[in-house]
């Protein structure tokens, strides 16, 4: 299979004529680039296509949201297999544009995860293992949003889809030969769910890390504030930590200021970042303790017995992920074990659902 060279569409004339061409097209290979540094939202900055045989780089700086659309569109209406590695951040630029998200897709890291290679293969290793050709990552670190881009930058970034329309066909045959194909299906359109890419701001406290180790005020106040933040962050297109540092949501859940002299004695918050919020931060900190305030539990740890089925559970998914070469925690990551010892067969896990459950979850529900 050799692609054509490269080319860069930055008109609305040559992506229609580049539409009519891949809507005949039986797959079609994606990757995005796009910087993030400065902003809460990704900044799409280039997409690469091929359908094996013509290869393009879209400029989506260059062009109208209507002539994006277009693309976007022609996307949603083709049949043909989308097919990236490791998509969730693509999958992410779509959904913030689109709401939606290019189906079906065909993530080349799932498909060889589900063929043994490992549960979060990079691209380059996928390819070098696979193909035998070693990728110069030299750029990796290059400013998309910079025009003009260079020839040896558009080439590395068409080489993320150059070796996809490669591997594509090996990673197929091989799912179809294992009796695996339905299963990369299965997490494919899970993957595919928009929800997945949309953090909404009272749920925003789930990203803290350690949240448990807070006494139940001081995580009521954390939650307060990790939401306050994140909506902040989205309103304003800024990173989260532009607007307030993990450790100062700590530090400010635990001590509890009252007052600007105590909030400003924490020596965790920026000058502007005091003169701009400390009144709503003082608000938020008076105002998470009522009944409005977002409660987190306690988690319970396992008692005796919990622990002994939880024992049994891990030893039987590692005879299962062995016997079915993949890692263990592709088949059911530790939470979904620790749901299942809680909750039995009303826990709702992907451990209970789909292939999974017919390949170890009806066996682990056997010995709770």
């Amino acid at each position: 299979m050799t692609i054509q060279a490269v080319n860069l569409i930055a008109n609305a004339d040559a992506l229609g004529t580049a539409i009519n061409l891949w809507s005949r097209a039986a797959w079609l290979a994606l990757d995005t680039e796009f910087v993030r540094e400065t902003t809460y939202f990704p900044k799409l900055c280039l997409i690469q296509i091929t359908d094996g045989d013509t290869a393009a780089c879209i400029d989506t700086l260059a062009l109208q949201p209507a002539e994006l659309q277009r693309l976007f569109d022609a996307l949603s209406a083709s049949t043909a297999d989308k097919i990236f590695h490791s998509a969730s951040q693509d999958l992410e630029i779509f959904v913030q544009l689109t709401g939606a998200c290019p189906q079906p897709l065909f993530d080349t890291q799932i498909a060889a995860a589900l063929l043994g290679e490992g549960d979060q293969l990079g691209y380059a290793a996928l390819v070098e293992k696979r193909l035998g050709v070693k990728l110069d990552k030299s750029l990796t670190r290059t400013d998309w949003s910079r025009r003009p881009l260079s020839i040896p930058e558009l080439t590395y970034a068409i080489d993320d889809v150059r070796y996809l329309a490669q591997l594509y066909p090996l990673l197929l045959e091989e799912l179809i030969a294992r009796g695996r194909l339905e299963w990369l299906r299965e997490d494919c359109r899970r993957a595919t769910d928009p929800a997945r890419y949309q953090t909404l701001p009272a749920q925003a406290w789930r990203r803290l890390k350690g949240l448990q180790r807070l006494a139940p005020a001081a995580r009521s106040i954390a939650a307060a504030l990790a939401g306050w933040r994140e909506q902040t962050a989205q309103q304003r297109d800024r990173p989260r930590k532009w607007i307030l540092e993990d450790d100062a949501i700590y530090r400010i859940s635990e001590r509890v200021p009252t007052s600007l002299a105590q909030l400003q004695a924490l020596n965790v918050l920026q000058p502007k970042t005091l003169e701009r919020h400390s009144e709503t931060l003082l608000e938020i900190v008076r105002s998470a303790g009522t009944e409005n305030g977002v409660v987190i539990a306690d988690e319970v740890p396992f008692d005796d017995r919990q622990k002994a089925t939880f024992k049994r559970l891990q030893e039987a998914l590692r005879a299962a992920a062995e016997t079915l070469g993949m890692t263990t925690s592709l088949l059911a990551p530790r939470a979904d074990l620790e749901a299942l010892v809680r909750d039995g067969a009303g826990a709702k896990v992907p451990l209970l659902e789909g292939w999974r459950r017919g390949v170890v979850g009806e066996k682990l529900l056997g010995l709770i």
